[in-house]
């Protein structure tokens, strides 16, 4: 495999765990839920899915464990916001610290370690190889080709099905969707529970797929590139996916950059660096389109 080769193969794995959770993010907003929770969603995920491949000895056990209690968790968002109306803001918020110290907690509890926990006989996901497909596309995990086929499923979705057009319109109109007889409450609960199972198989690739163990706060910020994501790509699928695969290649170059020698510490910051000047870049642009022409009539 060829540097370069090597490199988008890089971008690709660290793309899935944002992409699969910015997904979940962009069907909340299109709902009209902003959900900030997906970092403690996904490190739910990270948590569940070992635990669960460990004790079954199963990785798509694994998976299936991390999607379920992923979406358990998110119940937390969808009764607070939806039900009690709650801040969205704020439970997001709690829900990422509660995450950290949860997992921590369980991790010194089930598994009786402290920091990491890895084990040989810790079942991973395995790539496929797939003919023709080059160096660059084939080897990867079955998440991460779930991903991409998820994006074009969610546009479609979106845009052509009738309930995707519902989802919509509650999150533009809730009142008026409620005149039509459409449940806001039904939509949007269907919306954070979905986001809850994308971040757990977020959380699942990050930890079965990308690498095979767990470790404290082993997502590291992925959740609030994937809010970022989010913005950027303006709750639309595409747009998802071009806003996670610029935060994906950023994040594997800095691998390599880390490799040529430089500080681990200035190449951890380079998907981060790049998320700050994206979202500079995107606000600035969308202010100066707001700004009225010179000579224009008012």
């Amino acid at each position: 495999m060829s540097i370069d080769s090597a490199l988008f193969h890089s971008a690709l794995l660290a793309l899935t765990p944002i992409l699969l959770a910015a997904l979940g993010g962009a069907i909340c907003e299109r709902a009209g839920v902003f959900n900030i929770g997906l970092e403690g969603m996904m490190l739910i995920g990270c948590f569940s899915g070992v635990a669960g491949s460990w004790f079954t000895g199963s990785a798509w056990l694994g998976v299936v464990f991390a999607a379920l209690a992923s979406a358990a968790y998110s119940m937390i968002l969808a009764v607070g916001t939806i039900s009690l109306r709650g801040d969205a803001v704020v439970l997001g918020v709690a829900l990422n610290l509660l995450a950290v110290g949860l997992t921590g907690f369980l991790l010194r509890t089930v598994f009786g370690v402290q920091g990491t926990f890895s084990d040989p006989e810790l079942a991973g996901l395995g790539g496929i190889d797939i003919p023709f497909a080059g160096a660059v596309f084939s080897g990867h995990s079955a998440l991460v080709y779930l991903s991409w086929a998820a994006v074009a499923v969610a546009a479609v979705f979106l845009a052509r099905h009738p309930w995707g057009l519902r989802l919509r319109g509650v999150g533009e109109a809730p009142d008026a969707a409620a005149t039509l007889g459409v449940s806001p409450a039904k939509y949007q609960y269907a919306a954070v529970l979905t986001s809850g199972v994308l971040c757990g198989l977020a959380g699942a690739q990050l930890a079965l797929g990308n690498v095979t163990l767990f470790s404290e706060n082993m997502t590291a910020g992925r959740g609030w590139i994937a809010v970022v994501a989010v913005m950027l790509g303006r709750a639309l699928p595409l747009g998802v996916l071009l806003a996670g695969l610029l935060f994906g290649i950023a994040e594997a170059v800095g691998f390599r950059l880390q490799g040529l020698g430089m500080p681990q510490q200035a190449t951890d910051a380079a998907p981060y660096v790049v998320t700050l000047a994206a979202l500079f870049l995107s606000t600035a642009r969308r202010r100066r389109r707001k700004q009225p022409l010179v000579g224009a009539p008012s």
